[in-house]
Protein backbone atom coordinates (compact mmCIF):
# COMPACT_ATOMS: atom_id res chain seq x y z
CA UNK A 1 0.00 0.00 0.00
CA UNK A 2 1.43 3.58 -1.13
CA UNK A 3 1.91 5.42 2.40
CA UNK A 4 0.93 8.35 0.32
CA UNK A 5 -2.58 6.66 0.65
CA UNK A 6 -2.59 6.03 4.58
CA UNK A 7 -4.16 8.79 6.67
CA UNK A 8 -2.07 9.32 8.86
CA UNK A 9 0.87 10.34 5.99
CA UNK A 10 -1.60 12.45 4.23
CA UNK A 11 -0.08 16.27 3.90
CA UNK A 12 -2.25 19.29 3.83
CA UNK A 13 -1.61 20.87 0.64
CA UNK A 14 -1.34 24.68 2.12
CA UNK A 15 -0.22 24.13 5.15
CA UNK A 16 2.02 21.72 4.40
CA UNK A 17 2.09 19.33 6.98
CA UNK A 18 1.31 16.27 7.88
CA UNK A 19 -2.80 16.35 8.77
CA UNK A 20 -2.40 14.04 11.55
CA UNK A 21 -1.34 16.59 14.64
CA UNK A 22 0.34 12.94 15.91
CA UNK A 23 2.27 12.39 12.98
CA UNK A 24 2.99 15.87 12.44
CA UNK A 25 4.42 16.38 15.98
CA UNK A 26 6.16 12.99 15.71
CA UNK A 27 7.90 14.05 12.05
CA UNK A 28 8.90 17.53 14.19
CA UNK A 29 10.69 15.60 17.07
CA UNK A 30 12.11 13.66 14.34
CA UNK A 31 13.40 16.65 12.88
CA UNK A 32 14.42 18.61 16.22
CA UNK A 33 18.13 18.49 16.39
CA UNK A 34 18.59 19.23 13.36
CA UNK A 35 16.11 22.54 13.50
CA UNK A 36 17.65 23.44 16.30
CA UNK A 37 21.17 23.81 14.93
CA UNK A 38 19.89 25.50 11.77
CA UNK A 39 18.15 27.90 13.87
CA UNK A 40 21.43 28.44 16.22
CA UNK A 41 23.37 28.82 13.03
CA UNK A 42 20.71 31.59 11.49
CA UNK A 43 20.53 33.39 15.35
CA UNK A 44 24.41 33.91 15.29
CA UNK A 45 24.97 34.78 11.66
CA UNK A 46 22.05 37.33 11.33
CA UNK A 47 22.88 38.86 15.14
CA UNK A 48 26.64 39.56 14.03
CA UNK A 49 25.55 41.44 10.61
CA UNK A 50 23.30 43.37 12.18
CA UNK A 51 25.59 44.61 14.83
CA UNK A 52 28.11 44.66 12.05
CA UNK A 53 26.24 46.67 9.27
CA UNK A 54 25.48 49.83 12.43
CA UNK A 55 29.02 50.78 11.20
CA UNK A 56 26.27 51.61 7.99
CA UNK A 57 24.17 53.77 10.21
CA UNK A 58 26.98 56.11 11.63
CA UNK A 59 28.53 56.56 7.88
CA UNK A 60 25.11 57.39 6.32
CA UNK A 61 23.73 59.57 9.25
CA UNK A 62 26.53 60.14 11.69
CA UNK A 63 26.73 59.95 15.29
CA UNK A 64 23.05 60.83 16.32
CA UNK A 65 19.99 60.56 17.76
CA UNK A 66 19.04 58.50 14.59
CA UNK A 67 21.96 55.91 14.72
CA UNK A 68 21.50 55.49 18.71
CA UNK A 69 17.70 54.58 17.89
CA UNK A 70 19.47 52.08 15.14
CA UNK A 71 21.92 51.15 17.39
CA UNK A 72 19.17 50.24 19.85
CA UNK A 73 17.08 47.98 17.57
CA UNK A 74 19.92 46.23 16.30
CA UNK A 75 20.59 45.51 19.65
CA UNK A 76 17.40 44.02 20.17
CA UNK A 77 18.07 41.65 17.28
CA UNK A 78 21.14 40.31 18.83
CA UNK A 79 19.23 39.95 22.94
CA UNK A 80 15.77 38.39 20.64
CA UNK A 81 18.23 35.94 19.06
CA UNK A 82 20.28 35.16 22.52
CA UNK A 83 17.30 34.75 24.34
CA UNK A 84 16.21 32.51 21.73
CA UNK A 85 19.38 30.26 22.13
CA UNK A 86 18.46 29.76 25.81
CA UNK A 87 15.04 29.02 25.51
CA UNK A 88 15.59 26.15 22.82
CA UNK A 89 17.91 24.66 25.27
CA UNK A 90 15.56 25.09 28.36
CA UNK A 91 12.10 24.73 26.96
CA UNK A 92 10.21 21.64 28.58
CA UNK A 93 7.73 21.67 25.12
CA UNK A 94 10.76 21.82 22.80
CA UNK A 95 8.40 22.65 19.51
CA UNK A 96 6.63 25.23 20.51
CA UNK A 97 9.54 27.17 21.76
CA UNK A 98 11.27 26.34 18.47
CA UNK A 99 8.75 28.05 16.78
CA UNK A 100 8.22 30.63 19.16
CA UNK A 101 11.98 31.73 18.90
CA UNK A 102 11.85 31.50 14.89
CA UNK A 103 9.01 33.93 14.33
CA UNK A 104 10.03 36.32 17.57
CA UNK A 105 13.32 36.90 15.54
CA UNK A 106 11.94 36.99 12.28
CA UNK A 107 9.62 39.73 13.71
CA UNK A 108 12.25 41.21 15.28
CA UNK A 109 14.56 41.39 12.75
CA UNK A 110 11.65 42.96 10.06
CA UNK A 111 10.96 45.89 11.98
CA UNK A 112 13.87 46.93 13.13
CA UNK A 113 14.85 46.47 9.39
CA UNK A 114 11.67 48.61 8.37
CA UNK A 115 13.12 50.76 11.09
CA UNK A 116 16.72 51.51 8.91
CA UNK A 117 14.58 51.87 6.03
CA UNK A 118 12.37 54.68 7.44
CA UNK A 119 15.76 56.77 8.62
CA UNK A 120 17.48 55.84 5.66
CA UNK A 121 15.51 56.31 2.82
CA UNK A 122 17.78 57.47 0.01
CA UNK A 123 19.08 53.86 0.04
CA UNK A 124 15.76 52.36 -0.55
CA UNK A 125 16.92 50.31 -4.15
CA UNK A 126 19.90 48.88 -1.61
CA UNK A 127 17.41 47.89 1.01
CA UNK A 128 14.98 46.39 -1.45
CA UNK A 129 18.50 44.26 -2.18
CA UNK A 130 17.94 43.18 1.60
CA UNK A 131 14.99 42.31 2.09
CA UNK A 132 15.03 39.55 -0.91
CA UNK A 133 18.24 38.04 0.90
CA UNK A 134 16.39 38.19 4.04
CA UNK A 135 12.90 36.87 2.49
CA UNK A 136 14.71 33.71 1.38
CA UNK A 137 15.90 33.33 4.61
CA UNK A 138 12.56 33.66 6.26
CA UNK A 139 11.19 30.88 3.62
CA UNK A 140 14.10 28.24 3.73
CA UNK A 141 16.37 28.64 6.65
CA UNK A 142 14.29 29.28 9.88
CA UNK A 143 12.96 26.46 10.69
CA UNK A 144 9.36 27.74 11.44
CA UNK A 145 5.59 26.75 10.26
CA UNK A 146 5.53 27.45 7.09
CA UNK A 147 2.10 29.06 7.05
CA UNK A 148 3.96 31.51 10.10
CA UNK A 149 6.58 32.08 7.54
CA UNK A 150 4.91 33.25 4.84
CA UNK A 151 2.60 35.59 6.69
CA UNK A 152 5.80 37.10 8.37
CA UNK A 153 7.31 37.58 4.94
CA UNK A 154 4.10 38.92 2.73
CA UNK A 155 3.73 41.40 5.93
CA UNK A 156 7.52 42.42 5.74
CA UNK A 157 7.24 42.67 2.04
CA UNK A 158 3.69 45.16 2.14
CA UNK A 159 5.39 47.48 5.03
CA UNK A 160 8.34 47.63 3.14
CA UNK A 161 6.47 49.05 -0.13
CA UNK A 162 3.97 51.63 2.23
CA UNK A 163 7.58 52.55 3.94
CA UNK A 164 9.10 53.09 -0.13
CA UNK A 165 5.79 54.60 -1.25
CA UNK A 166 5.77 57.36 2.26
CA UNK A 167 9.05 58.51 1.81
CA UNK A 168 8.76 59.09 -2.07
CA UNK A 169 12.48 58.92 -3.07
CA UNK A 170 12.23 56.46 -5.10
CA UNK A 171 9.83 57.29 -8.36
CA UNK A 172 7.06 55.53 -9.38
CA UNK A 173 8.26 53.43 -11.82
CA UNK A 174 11.19 52.24 -9.88
CA UNK A 175 8.94 51.59 -6.93
CA UNK A 176 6.96 49.68 -9.46
CA UNK A 177 9.79 47.30 -10.48
CA UNK A 178 10.82 46.95 -7.01
CA UNK A 179 7.46 45.87 -6.02
CA UNK A 180 7.37 42.98 -8.59
CA UNK A 181 11.00 42.09 -7.94
CA UNK A 182 9.99 41.45 -3.94
CA UNK A 183 7.07 39.72 -5.49
CA UNK A 184 9.58 37.45 -7.49
CA UNK A 185 11.64 37.18 -4.04
CA UNK A 186 8.11 35.92 -2.18
CA UNK A 187 7.45 33.33 -4.86
CA UNK A 188 10.83 32.17 -5.06
CA UNK A 189 11.12 31.85 -1.62
CA UNK A 190 7.59 30.00 -1.01
CA UNK A 191 7.92 27.48 -4.12
CA UNK A 192 11.04 26.62 -2.39
CA UNK A 193 10.09 26.70 0.76
CA UNK A 194 6.59 24.08 0.05
CA UNK A 195 9.03 21.77 -2.23
CA UNK A 196 11.78 21.47 1.15
CA UNK A 197 8.38 20.80 3.51
CA UNK A 198 7.09 18.31 1.43
CA UNK A 199 10.68 16.60 0.66
CA UNK A 200 11.30 16.57 4.55
CA UNK A 201 7.64 14.97 4.92
CA UNK A 202 8.23 12.50 2.76
CA UNK A 203 11.29 11.47 3.54
CA UNK A 204 9.89 10.83 6.71
CA UNK A 205 7.22 8.74 5.40
CA UNK A 206 9.85 6.43 3.50
CA UNK A 207 11.78 6.36 6.51
CA UNK A 208 8.61 5.19 8.90
CA UNK A 209 7.75 2.47 5.98
CA UNK A 210 10.88 0.93 6.38
CA UNK A 211 10.94 1.11 9.74
CA UNK A 212 7.69 -1.06 10.19
CA UNK A 213 9.19 -3.05 7.58
CA UNK A 214 11.57 -3.98 10.24
CA UNK A 215 9.24 -4.12 12.74
CA UNK A 216 6.63 -6.54 11.53
CA UNK A 217 5.84 -10.10 9.55
CA UNK A 218 5.20 -8.96 6.02
CA UNK A 219 2.62 -11.45 6.20
CA UNK A 220 0.46 -11.01 9.15
CA UNK A 221 1.46 -7.18 9.69
CA UNK A 222 2.02 -7.74 13.92
CA UNK A 223 5.38 -7.42 15.24
CA UNK A 224 8.04 -9.54 14.38
CA UNK A 225 10.30 -11.22 17.24
CA UNK A 226 13.41 -9.45 16.35
CA UNK A 227 11.68 -6.39 17.72
CA UNK A 228 9.75 -8.31 20.84
CA UNK A 229 13.06 -8.89 22.05
CA UNK A 230 15.13 -5.69 21.25
CA UNK A 231 12.38 -3.49 22.36
CA UNK A 232 9.21 -4.42 23.45
CA UNK A 233 9.66 -6.70 26.49
CA UNK A 234 12.75 -4.99 27.59
CA UNK A 235 10.34 -1.50 27.34
CA UNK A 236 7.49 -3.16 28.61
CA UNK A 237 9.07 -4.88 31.81
CA UNK A 238 11.30 -1.68 32.34
CA UNK A 239 7.97 0.28 32.57
CA UNK A 240 6.16 -2.51 34.90
CA UNK A 241 9.12 -2.21 37.00
CA UNK A 242 9.30 1.11 37.41
CA UNK A 243 5.42 1.57 38.02
CA UNK A 244 5.27 -1.26 39.80
CA UNK A 245 2.53 -2.64 37.24
CA UNK A 246 1.00 -5.96 36.47
CA UNK A 247 2.56 -7.44 33.26
CA UNK A 248 0.58 -10.74 31.45
CA UNK A 249 2.53 -12.67 28.94
CA UNK A 250 -0.05 -14.64 26.57
CA UNK A 251 1.49 -17.34 24.17
CA UNK A 252 -1.24 -18.49 21.79
CA UNK A 253 -0.61 -21.63 19.39
CA UNK A 254 -3.17 -22.33 16.10
CA UNK A 255 -4.42 -26.01 17.17
CA UNK A 256 -3.42 -28.68 14.22
CA UNK A 257 -2.13 -26.16 12.32
CA UNK A 258 -0.01 -28.68 10.59
CA UNK A 259 -3.34 -30.64 9.15
CA UNK A 260 -4.52 -27.52 8.03
CA UNK A 261 -1.76 -26.74 5.93
CA UNK A 262 -1.42 -30.60 4.28
CA UNK A 263 -5.65 -30.24 3.61
CA UNK A 264 -6.01 -27.04 2.14
CA UNK A 265 -2.36 -26.02 0.97
CA UNK A 266 0.26 -23.48 1.89
CA UNK A 267 -1.56 -20.80 0.80
CA UNK A 268 -4.54 -21.37 3.03
CA UNK A 269 -3.04 -21.59 5.94
CA UNK A 270 -1.30 -18.07 5.42
CA UNK A 271 -4.86 -16.90 5.14
CA UNK A 272 -5.67 -18.55 7.98
CA UNK A 273 -2.19 -17.05 9.94
CA UNK A 274 -3.48 -13.20 8.86
CA UNK A 275 -7.16 -13.89 10.09
CA UNK A 276 -6.39 -15.10 12.89
CA UNK A 277 -3.76 -12.44 13.72
CA UNK A 278 -6.36 -9.85 12.43
CA UNK A 279 -8.55 -11.29 15.53
CA UNK A 280 -5.63 -10.83 17.99
CA UNK A 281 -5.34 -6.87 16.65
CA UNK A 282 -9.21 -6.36 17.32
CA UNK A 283 -9.13 -8.05 20.59
CA UNK A 284 -6.58 -6.06 22.27
CA UNK A 285 -6.29 -2.40 22.99
CA UNK A 286 -5.07 -0.45 20.56
CA UNK A 287 -1.61 1.85 21.18
CA UNK A 288 -1.42 -0.16 24.10
CA UNK A 289 -1.11 -4.33 23.73
CA UNK A 290 1.23 -5.60 21.53
CA UNK A 291 0.59 -8.96 19.27
CA UNK A 292 3.82 -10.55 17.99
CA UNK A 293 4.44 -13.33 15.55
CA UNK A 294 6.61 -15.36 17.47
CA UNK A 295 7.47 -17.55 15.04
CA UNK A 296 5.59 -20.09 12.67
CA UNK A 297 1.40 -20.52 13.94
CA UNK A 298 2.87 -19.21 17.08
CA UNK A 299 2.00 -15.25 18.52
CA UNK A 300 2.47 -13.70 21.80
CA UNK A 301 1.17 -10.86 22.92
CA UNK A 302 1.83 -8.93 25.66
CA UNK A 303 -0.76 -6.78 28.02
CA UNK A 304 0.54 -3.93 30.23
CA UNK A 305 -1.07 -2.92 33.34
CA UNK A 306 -3.60 -6.41 33.03
CA UNK A 307 -3.68 -8.65 36.11
CA UNK A 308 -5.04 -12.18 36.16
CA UNK A 309 -8.67 -11.70 36.38
CA UNK A 310 -8.48 -9.53 32.99
CA UNK A 311 -5.71 -11.51 31.37
CA UNK A 312 -8.04 -14.89 31.91
CA UNK A 313 -11.16 -12.53 30.66
CA UNK A 314 -8.78 -11.60 26.78
CA UNK A 315 -7.58 -14.87 26.78
CA UNK A 316 -11.40 -16.38 27.04
CA UNK A 317 -12.59 -13.36 24.77
CA UNK A 318 -9.60 -14.63 21.88
CA UNK A 319 -10.58 -18.11 22.12
CA UNK A 320 -13.80 -17.93 21.50
CA UNK A 321 -13.68 -15.50 18.57
CA UNK A 322 -11.13 -17.82 16.51
CA UNK A 323 -13.08 -20.67 17.35
CA UNK A 324 -16.43 -18.72 16.48
CA UNK A 325 -14.98 -17.20 13.34
CA UNK A 326 -13.71 -19.46 10.51
CA UNK A 327 -11.35 -18.12 7.62
CA UNK A 328 -12.79 -17.93 4.07
CA UNK A 329 -9.84 -18.70 1.42
CA UNK A 330 -9.10 -17.84 -1.55
CA UNK A 331 -11.35 -20.73 -2.93
CA UNK A 332 -14.35 -19.93 -1.27
CA UNK A 333 -13.83 -22.91 1.50
CA UNK A 334 -14.53 -22.25 5.44
CA UNK A 335 -11.50 -23.23 7.56
CA UNK A 336 -12.32 -23.54 10.91
CA UNK A 337 -9.46 -23.47 13.54
CA UNK A 338 -8.88 -23.07 17.12
CA UNK A 339 -5.93 -21.73 19.46
CA UNK A 340 -4.67 -22.64 22.64
CA UNK A 341 -3.54 -20.43 25.11
CA UNK A 342 -0.62 -19.68 27.76
CA UNK A 343 -1.39 -17.18 30.45
CA UNK A 344 1.45 -15.25 32.66
CA UNK A 345 0.23 -12.46 35.21
CA UNK A 346 3.40 -11.00 36.60
CA UNK A 347 2.89 -8.32 39.64
CA UNK A 348 6.12 -6.19 39.49
CA UNK A 349 5.18 -4.66 42.92
CA UNK A 350 6.67 -7.84 44.13
CA UNK A 351 8.60 -9.54 41.91
CA UNK A 352 12.24 -9.23 42.17
CA UNK A 353 15.26 -9.08 39.60
CA UNK A 354 15.65 -12.63 38.84
CA UNK A 355 12.06 -12.27 36.43
CA UNK A 356 13.83 -11.56 33.08
CA UNK A 357 12.83 -11.78 29.71
CA UNK A 358 13.61 -14.84 29.10
CA UNK A 359 12.39 -16.94 32.12
CA UNK A 360 8.75 -15.17 31.66
CA UNK A 361 8.74 -16.46 27.38
CA UNK A 362 9.80 -20.05 29.21
CA UNK A 363 7.13 -19.89 32.52
CA UNK A 364 4.63 -18.86 29.39
CA UNK A 365 5.66 -21.31 26.86
CA UNK A 366 5.12 -23.99 29.41
CA UNK A 367 1.27 -22.94 30.33
CA UNK A 368 0.64 -23.23 26.58
CA UNK A 369 2.25 -27.04 26.24
CA UNK A 370 0.27 -27.64 29.61
CA UNK A 371 -3.25 -26.21 27.46
CA UNK A 372 -2.19 -28.20 24.17
CA UNK A 373 -2.15 -31.17 26.13
CA UNK A 374 -4.94 -31.04 28.26
CA UNK A 375 -6.67 -31.32 24.57
CA UNK A 376 -6.19 -27.89 22.80
CA UNK A 377 -8.59 -24.80 22.39
CA UNK A 378 -8.13 -24.15 25.98
CA UNK A 379 -6.36 -21.85 28.37
CA UNK A 380 -3.54 -22.05 31.04
CA UNK A 381 -3.44 -19.49 33.64
CA UNK A 382 -0.88 -19.01 36.22
CA UNK A 383 -0.15 -16.15 38.21
CA UNK A 384 4.03 -15.17 39.18
CA UNK A 385 4.00 -13.06 42.39
CA UNK A 386 7.13 -13.92 43.06
CA UNK A 387 7.57 -13.44 46.64
CA UNK A 388 10.34 -15.50 47.16
CA UNK A 389 13.25 -16.04 44.33
CA UNK A 390 12.27 -18.53 41.58
CA UNK A 391 8.90 -19.27 43.07
CA UNK A 392 5.86 -19.76 41.28
CA UNK A 393 2.26 -19.90 42.49
CA UNK A 394 -0.38 -21.73 40.41
CA UNK A 395 -4.01 -19.68 41.05
CA UNK A 396 -5.63 -19.61 37.78
CA UNK A 397 -6.22 -22.66 35.96
CA UNK A 398 -8.46 -23.17 33.06
CA UNK A 399 -9.97 -25.37 30.95
CA UNK A 400 -12.33 -24.67 28.21
CA UNK A 401 -14.35 -27.38 26.11
CA UNK A 402 -12.61 -28.99 23.33
CA UNK A 403 -12.96 -27.71 19.53
CA UNK A 404 -16.08 -29.31 17.38
CA UNK A 405 -14.80 -32.56 16.53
Amino acid sequence: MNSESIPEFAIDPLRLEFRSAETELAFQRHHLDRSRASLRLTLVFCSVFYLAFAMTDVAVLGYGREALILFVGRMLVAITATMGLVLIRKQREPIAGLWLVASAAEVVGMATFMLIVWFRPSEIPWHGMSLCIMLIVVYIFIPNRLIIAKGIAIASTAAFVLVAVEKGTVPPAGTLTMSMLLLLANSFGLVAARRYHRLWRDEYRVLMDLKQVSLRDHLTDCYNRRHLHETLLPTEIARARRYQHWLTMVVCDIDHFKSINDTHGHQSGDTVLKHIASVLRATTRRHVDSVVRYGGEEFLLLLPQTGPDGASYVAERLRTSIAGSPTIDGAGRSIEATASFGVLAVDFSVVGSDVTETSLIAAADALLYEAKASGRNSIRSREWPGESPGQKVDVLVQTTCEAPG
